[in-house]
């Protein structure tokens, strides 16, 4: 089984990642500023622009460590891809299957059905948690339209449709989502979703979460031997991971969305985290940042059951074992993917 091991996360914008032995080197102005040790880190996620050396890309390559590269704000670049893992029977199985709409479509309503269930679970948390603080009647709206969907779902052949019920089921959701957040209402708002640019922090602190939960599914994906670029509900595009995007859409109302409401109602994030710029972007300052992925690696710690192994593991590990569940299924050792149902 996978360990879950350290991410290091490079935030300031001047530091150059290098390679000494078996350490990783962080450098600013090429004066030595830190060490990390390789064998403790599972991924590096650098927000730097200065980039990392050959020697080090190649390193993670060969080590199984997950090298990702994004603009300061999040915005995900590229990925250090080494040789593919896993036999080529699995990736032409893969390819096969996406290239058929019936056998994609039924893959990917196990996904979407993932995703709605999870969504209306987290409205009825907040339902049950703090119902003398929110207009339960609204959430109960929402939770009933999402539940109405599920056997819609399940029984959807066509990939159009399934894209209509997944809209349906997506408004009903971020139409309450605002609900959910209970804590400095007058910053923290959410009037629909927005983004490239998102502008409100609400938006800014989703789509920094979306990144880093779509990274760790591209990660996840190409650990078990898939390709994270050919997906089953999310269709080609040039550079769009397109089944890290389908592995995420089960987890992110459990792994991203709650995360993010989580850190507004602790007051975890501050007004004073956000800038504001003049063309309407609202972006994570530096400090914002570190609190942030602070919060996201400590999260990642956190032990629950695995609803279909049965299992307790970290939350971390959970788009490591989806990936691996979808690649048993496409081996054919599994009849059907059984997709992330939180509780």
């Amino acid at each position: 089984m996978k360990q879950l091991l350290n991410t290091l996360f490079v935030t300031s914008e001047d530091i150059y990642l290098s390679l000494d032995g078996e350490n990783v080197v962080a450098n600013r102005d090429k004066q030595v500023v830190a060490r990390y040790p390789l064998h403790t880190l599972q991924g590096i996620i650098s927000f730097s622009y200065a980039g990392a050396s050959p020697a080090l890309m190649g390193a993670c390559c060969q080590r199984g460590v997950n090298l990702a590269f994004c603009t300061p704000r999040g915005r995900f670049l590229s990925r250090a891809c080494g040789e593919s893992n896993g036999n080529v029977l699995l990736r032409r199985t893969q390819y096969r299957v996406a290239d058929d709409p019936a056998q994609s479509c039924r893959l990917a309503r196990t996904m979407i059905f993932g995703k709605l269930y999870n969504s209306r679970w987290s409205l009825e948390r907040t339902r049950r948690d703090h119902g003398l603080r929110i207009d339960g009647s609204q959430l109960e709206e929402a939770s009933n339209t999402l539940q109405g969907l599920l056997p819609a779902v399940l029984e959807e052949t066509s990939p159009e449709r399934l894209l209509g019920l997944e809209g349906v089921g997506a408004s009903a959701y971020f139409g309450v989502l605002d609900e959910l957040i209970l804590q400095d209402k007058q910053t923290f708002f959410f009037h629909g979703r927005n983004r490239r640019p998102p502008l409100d922090p609400v938006n800014a602190l989703l789509s920094f979460a979306y990144s880093l939960l779509a990274n760790d599914c591209a990660s996840a994906l190409e650990s078990v031997g898939l390709d994270s670029y050919v997906g089953f509900f999310h269709r080609d595009r040039p550079g769009r991971a397109s089944l890290a995007l389908d592995l995420m859409e089960e987890l992110r109302p459990c792994m991203a969305d709650r995360f993010v409401v989580t850190l507004i109602n602790n007051r975890m994030m501050r007004a004073d985290y956000f800038d504001k710029r003049e063309s309407g972007a609202v972006l994570l300052t530096d400090d914002g940042r570190r609190v942030f992925l602070k919060s996201w690696q400590e999260k990642k710690k956190d032990m629950l059951k695995h609803p279909y192994l049965q299992e307790k593991l970290p939350w971390g590990m959970i788009p490591y074992l989806q990936a691996l569940l979808l690649a048993r299924h496409l081996r054919g050792d599994l009849d059907a993917y059984p997709p992330f149902l939180w509780k």
